[in-house]
């Protein structure tokens, strides 16, 4: 059997046992496996590898859904995403800090240009992500979840985000989620490429700030596969829909749009490609039809 033959069986098989699973989960589960992206199973080198910076819900975890955030603020910008103001952290436990980035062994196709520094930097208060379509502005919960942040500033001194393609729209529709997945540097986002969301940074990094902020509207957390933990890399999701608050707090929020919700509500509402080669079987690389290419990322 050819590589090829083969990767096509285990794609198929793997999409079978992910059916059989959902016909016989409970209807919490069941719904939790059909809101994120799976685990891939791909052929590279002859070696199998389980790609790790997909969005996922993990109905098994037994973790209960993120209820609130105790420093949210009710109050909103006109776009309706409420403000950030996070609960803030000593300074005293920031001025020890140190982050922990490790290399990605996942064998996930990587983009890599080295690793950030161990001592975060906490200055950062707002990330530009600037798109084909016009500017995105984030307020930053630096001091909730500083080692990604950290890992944001680096990659973007290195121009990693630049001339990328945000790979993956869910909707209620498609997956019962509403939110735009971006940071895969692999990524060709035409409803066509198997592999989308399986390129990484090359390292990865523990979680923070889980059940801190909601995933409503407008919050900004990082992506990776359903059943991980701490193994964040360079992907991340800009929720869309206050639908993605459902998911269970498994996946580090850090930060709130405060500019852009309406590019992002005009990608929303411009649906998506399905893509019928998706070897996750759940939705990783279904793309937007309006394309969405990260120009350049800013953190100040």
């Amino acid at each position: 059997m050819s590589g090829e033959d083969r990767q096509s069986q285990l794609a198929r098989e793997h999409k079978e046992r992910q059916a059989r699973r959902a016909e016989q989960a409970t209807p919490k589960a069941k719904r939790n496996t059909l809101i994120g992206a799976g685990i891939a199973v791909v052929v590279v080198a002859g070696a199998l590898f389980a790609a790790t910076n997909l969005l996922g819900g993990n109905g098994a975890s037994g973790k209960t859904a993120a209820t609130g955030s105790p420093g949210a603020d009710p109050s909103t910008d006109p776009s309706g995403v409420p403000a950030l103001q996070p609960s803030p952290t000593p300074s005293a436990d920031l001025a020890k800090l140190t982050c922990s980035y490790r290399k990605d062994t996942s064998g996930s196709p990587a983009k890599y240009v080295g690793m950030p520094p161990a001592k975060p930097d906490l200055k950062p208060k707002t990330m530009t992500i600037t798109t084909n379509l016009g500017a995105i502005v984030i307020d930053l919960a630096t001091a909730q979840a500083p080692c990604a942040v950290n890992s944001f500033a680096f990659l973007a001194k290195k121009n990693f985000f630049d001339n990328t393609k945000c790979h993956r729209l869910a909707t209620p529709e498609n997956s019962g989620l509403g939110l735009l997945q971006c940071g895969d540097p692999q990524a060709k986002a035409d409803g066509k490429n198997p592999t989308d969301g399986q390129g990484s940074s090359g390292y990865v990094f523990n979680d923070e700030n889980l059940g801190g902020m909601t995933y409503n509207r407008g919050t900004v957390a990082l992506a990776q596969a359903p059943e991980a933990a701490n193994q964040n890399g360079s992907q991340f999701w800009i929720s869309l829909s206050d639908e993605t608050n459902q998911l269970q707090p498994d996946y580090t929020p850090f930060g709130k749009v405060s500019q852009g919700m309406d590019i992002l509500d005009k990608v929303f509402k411009g649906g998506w490609i399905t893509n019928p080669d998706d070897i996750t079987g759940d939705g990783g690389s279904n793309a937007p039809k309006i394309p969405v290419i990260i120009k350049d990322v800013q953190l100040t």
